[in-house]
């Protein structure tokens, strides 16, 4: 697993025993990895595990005759709107698909914004490519980062001005999820943040975008 923040890199092998991070000293984690590694799992795993007090939204593949449709954005509070699908028509398109980015501003950040003044934990999955199309939207993630509020979300591991910007930021702590780690993730989640577990354990297989 891979630890970065405060301008230094920590590297930890699967199994291999290292210092513990100082949990005072962690409210911003993003998880980085390649598609379909099991991050957005992860993520609900540890909402799951932890009951924690959250504000934010997940994003997950829509489907239609086994074929990707399109993406859902999903708030914590359980609603559901549409981020992305190969039918929609517009100025914002990323590869086939076309991105509904005034709903998504209308309902993702609000959402987020909430999480930021209650001081709740903020959910950002993830600051990739579509969202990354909103202004609003990054600087509302810039806000969150400043914020004295705790962040936990995804970004996107190619390069990109945005994602690399914030991925560079010395207070953020950027974890590499492998398929080695991601199974112990929700519970080291839960650690860094200082969070009782009340949920069992499962597999964070192949469930992500």
């Amino acid at each position: 697993m891979t630890f970065r923040g405060g301008g230094q890199n920590k590297r930890e092998q699967p199994g291999e025993k290292g210092e513990p991070v100082a949990v005072t000293a962690v409210r911003k984690v993003l998880l980085t990895g390649p598609p379909g590694i099991g991050k957005t799992t992860i993520i609900r795993r540890f909402l799951d595990l932890t009951g924690v007090e959250a504000g934010g939204f997940y994003t997950e593949e829509i489907r239609r005759r086994g074929e990707r449709f399109g993406f859902a954005l999903n708030l914590l509070s359980g609603r559901q709107f549409v981020l992305a699908t190969v039918e929609i028509r517009g100025p914002w398109r990323v590869g086939k698909y076309g991105v509904d980015l005034p709903s998504f501003e209308a309902n993702a950040l609000p959402a987020i914004g909430e999480a930021i003044v209650g001081k709740r934990l903020v959910v950002v999955d993830e600051i990739g490519k579509m969202e990354m199309l909103s202004m609003s939207f990054q600087q509302l993630v810039r806000m969150a980062l400043n914020s004295p509020a705790p962040v936990l979300g995804t970004i996107l591991s190619r390069p990109h001005p945005f994602a690399d910007e914030v991925r560079e930021r010395p207070d953020v702590h950027l974890i590499e999820v492998t398929r080695e780690n991601r199974d112990g993730l929700p519970a080291e989640l839960a650690e860094l943040f200082a969070l009782r577990m009340v949920g069992g354990g499962s597999s964070c297989a192949g469930r992500d975008l």
